[in-house]
């Protein structure tokens, strides 16, 4: 029996078939396999649970790069009692919404409250946790002491919290305004800075930063707030939501439930070395393993790039109406959209519309590469044009055909223009593995995000990952312009 790989070579030789279909086949043939595991069933009581990942005290990473917190220590209790397994998949609140709506998880914990509107869209557990809300000034200011003292100016609060809530609902009566954000440390960062004049946070949330040193205090007495809930989409697995329930009661009656709160909520003030030598060494395995991931989406991307910015960048420059026009479709289509959106589109909307799952790494390498490849097929035809006109005639005139003299003639030349470019791309492209964060990545960006979530040490972080990002880049900056000279010698 002939392998797969056989099969595959047989096809990409066949000359009636096109070479854009050989190369989609090749792509599937890459990717399906994470696709055939995403799509089975889990078996059994065997769920993913979405959540947060920026969230401490609920959810955060320690410093060995386990998930822990109130909501990752209930579920792990809970489970225990109730007898099922279950992945937890970090990533992000927003995005969790997306997932447990989407199909891509079976249910979501993120310190998210129960509201009458989120009703309408999830079913939730008996609640969990009783919130409330204050407000958070820098330790430094003594200007603000109450909320009449808000008045023309600006506060931070974060996307889907208690606090951002009650901040909306008393904006108008003490005439301030609000600024969104999509994680904790970045709200303090925005005080910090000055755009703002304080954080409405939840109060476990706000206490556990001030206890680790973030700079703020509270000035206003806790305002009780709505109770957090497990969820799980409208109508959908109420075994999940019932076992949850009865793990939850058994909890509390057994004194395990308060042990869990106590860990979190009484806890003593950090003592750790956050200077920036004591952050390298605290952090450089998860930030190796950040950046690891980092390159190796940004390689794989760039490799299935290079061949359908090839593709693509041929049909562009056919003499072929058709697929011409097909060219053009693609490069206009992921060119003139913004890759955050086609990463929600592809993790999120395309397997919520056709019924199935993939993994976040899949989701990744097919965003970034057909993102990648629109650039990389403008930069094939502006290679091509680059050729004078006079040597596919010439070629032509001596009665080589045009697919020969494209391969022998002009594409020789053309990729001489080309290999700056190229590397110009794949740099542009390592950046952009930042914004997979939002499909729940660790890649180096955001396992910065995580680690500031955990120690709110943001300008020495964010320093380190630069730095970092820097010497990645000049080095392949520096390849680029040997690469140049060679050629051009």
């Amino acid at each position: 029996m002939r392998s797969r790989s056989d099969r595959l070579l047989r096809l990409v030789r066949r000359p009636r078939v096109p070479a854009v279909i050989a190369a989609l086949t090749l792509l599937v043939t890459l990717v399906a396999p994470g696709l055939a595991g995403a799509q089975e069933p889990a078996p059994g009581n065997n769920y993913t649970i979405a959540t947060d990942i920026t969230f401490a005290p609920f959810e955060f990473q320690d410093e060995s790069g386990k998930l822990v917190g109130i909501d990752m220590d209930l579920l792990a209790a809970i489970a225990e009692d109730q007898g099922f397994t279950y992945q937890v998949n970090p990533v992000g609140f927003d995005a969790a919404l997306q997932a447990v709506t989407g199909g891509q998880a079976n249910g979501m914990i993120a310190g998210m409250s129960i509201t009458d509107a989120r009703k309408a869209t999830f079913d939730f557990s008996d609640p969990y946790f009783e919130s409330g809300v204050q407000m958070g000034v820098l330790e430094s200011n003594d200007s603000i002491t109450s909320y009449e003292d808000l008045r023309g100016k600006s506060v931070a609060v974060k996307n889907g919290t208690e606090g951002a809530t009650y901040a909306e609902s008393i904006k108008d009566q003490y005439g301030f305004t609000t600024k969104y954000f999509a994680d904790s440390s970045s709200m303090f960062d925005e005080v910090r800075t000055g755009n703002s004049a304080a954080v409405f946070e939840d109060y476990p949330v706000l206490a556990y930063g001030i206890k680790q040193g973030n700079g703020f205090k509270t000035v206003t007495d806790k305002v009780p707030g709505a109770s957090y809930g497990f969820a799980v989409a409208k109508g959908q697995n109420a075994q999940l939501l019932q076992e949850f329930n009865t793990g939850l009661a058994n909890l509390k009656a057994s004194g395990q439930y308060d042990k869990i709160l106590d860990t979190y909520l009484n806890s003593d003030a950090s003592d750790d070395d956050n200077s920036i030598l004591g952050l390298i060494k605290s952090t450089y395995p998860l930030l190796l393993e950040g950046l690891w991931l980092t390159i190796v989406l940004t390689v794989i991307s760039i490799a299935i790039a290079l061949v359908l910015g090839a593709i693509f960048g041929l049909f562009r420059v056919s003499t072929n109406i058709v697929l011409r026009g097909i060219g053009t479709t693609y490069v206009d289509v992921f060119r003139g959209t913004p890759l955050l959106v086609q990463a929600f589109f592809i993790y999120f909307g395309i397997p919520a519309a056709l019924d199935f799952q993939m993994s976040a790494f899949t989701a990744g390498i097919i965003t970034l590469s057909l993102n990648a490849g629109a650039y990389m097929a403008e930069i094939v035809r502006g290679g091509i044009l680059s050729v004078d006109k006079g040597q596919m005639e010439a070629s032509r005139s001596l009665g080589i055909s045009y697919l020969k003299s494209m391969r022998k003639v002009v594409m020789p030349q053309a990729v001489r223009t080309m290999i700056p470019s190229y590397i110009n791309q794949f740099v542009i492209t390592l950046k952009d593995t930042s914004i997979l964060s939002v499909i729940g990545l660790a890649e180096l960006t955001q396992t910065g995000r995580i680690i500031i979530a955990r120690n709110f040490q943001s300008f020495n972080m964010w320093l380190i990952i630069g730095v970092m990002y820097f010497i990645i880049i000049m080095a392949l900056t520096k390849l680029s312009n040997r690469l140049e000279k060679r050629i051009n010698k």
